[in-house]
């Protein structure tokens, strides 16, 4: 008998090594939320063109390239808002530290 590696493993043998099986509903990852530069720029203030523009200077957060689309993350968005919008290079840092970065 071959094992077949398209099937999914019995619930048993999550149970016996202590695993849980995650499905899509558990993923935190599912609802992420993603904006385009348009709904950034509404956020701030700006035109979608500065927030292409600060992209480029490393002013906000990284974006994130899907196929040709960039988007932002939405929870990337509002911890750099609420840290008063450091530099991207400052920002990537504070987020490396967690909660013992100092200034």
């Amino acid at each position: 008998m071959k094992n077949d590696v398209t099937k999914t493993p019995p619930k048993e043998w999550f149970k016996i090594r202590n695993f849980k099986m995650v499905t899509n509903a558990e993923n935190k990852n599912t609802n992420c939320q993603l904006w385009d530069a348009k709904t950034f720029g509404q956020r701030l203030s700006l035109s979608k063109r500065q927030i292409f523009r600060l992209n480029s200077c490393g002013k906000i957060p990284a974006s994130v390239k899907i196929g040709g689309a960039v988007r932002w993350r939405l929870s990337d968005i509002e911890l750099w808002l609420e840290w008063e919008c450091p530099c991207r290079k400052t920002f990537e840092s504070m987020l490396q530290m967690g909660d013992n970065y100092v200034e």
